[in-house]
């Protein structure tokens, strides 16, 4: 931050699409996953202090799969009930760019949130 800059967004500058973006990418880097299990293992992984919606998840997915960064099949074609995404090797570069990208905003959000456990709670983490 510059000086007599200011940060409006509090308390990080990552968005809630971005986040969920990051977090599918790093999902499917271990593993296969299909639009609600990923949802519900994003939701687990909180503690289920939050969710993305499937509102968000699976337009995400539809843009990933768009852009090269995944692929997808249906687990029974003729159903085309459940779709199994995989990360692509275009995917696994995206994902480590973003993941970089990312990461102070994830330290500046982590440090203040240190500070104000600290300050107002007397909480030391």
């Amino acid at each position: 931050m510059k000086s007599g800059e200011r940060h409006r967004q509090f308390p990080t500058t990552i968005s809630t699409t971005s986040f969920v973006k990051l977090y599918i990418l790093h999902l499917l880097n271990s593993k296969s996953y299909y639009g609600n299990r990923l949802k519900d293992e994003i939701s687990r992984r909180l503690n289920g202090k939050w969710s993305p919606s499937p509102g968000m998840i699976y337009p995400l997915l539809n843009q990933l799969e768009s852009e090269g960064y995944i692929t997808g099949h249906w687990d029974e074609p003729t159903k085309r009930t459940i779709r199994i995404y995989h990360i692509t090797d275009k995917g696994r570069e995206h994902y480590n760019v973003i993941k970089q990208m990312n990461k102070s905003s994830f330290d500046d959000s982590l440090f203040i949130i240190r500070n104000v456990l600290k300050d107002i709670y007397n909480i030391k983490i």
